[in-house]
């Protein structure tokens, strides 16, 4: 009888369609960030994926607001090397974002992944 049943349902089966995806539009589509983010006065944003800073090194002048967002399952951190801005655990698609006032080199790391580093170069803003 189960032999029965399941050559029943083997033939059956190409009968049914397989559920289909849609394609994904243009702005769920995961967008490519260069290694070295270009200075900008309306801010920089930073990736987290695959346990890694999308941007190693970004540039900004001075008044920039750089915005992190986590893509990864795991929570990470964005902390400064000297303690000058300091996140709490970003969970999946959670952001966190540090405004540079000063002039100067700021590195940071992921206090729960110490591998993951990053660096945000502030240059001073002309006027």
């Amino acid at each position: 009888m189960k032999a029965l049943v399941a050559a029943a349902l083997w033939l059956a089966w190409p009968a049914v369609a397989p559920a289909q995806t849609p394609a994904p539009t243009p702005a769920q589509m995961p967008v490519q960030v260069p290694a070295q983010m270009p200075a900008q006065m309306e801010g920089a944003q930073v990736e987290i994926r695959a346990h890694a800073f999308s941007a190693p090194t970004v540039t900004v002048k001075a008044g920039t607001t750089v915005t992190w967002i986590n893509h990864d399952d795991d929570t990470h951190t964005v902390t400064s090397t000297v303690d000058t801005f300091r996140s709490p655990g970003l969970d999946t698609d959670e952001t966190f974002s540090y405004t540079f006032t000063t002039p100067g080199t700021y590195e940071y790391y992921c206090t729960l992944h110490p591998l993951m580093t990053g660096k945000v170069i502030v240059t001073p803003e002309r006027s």
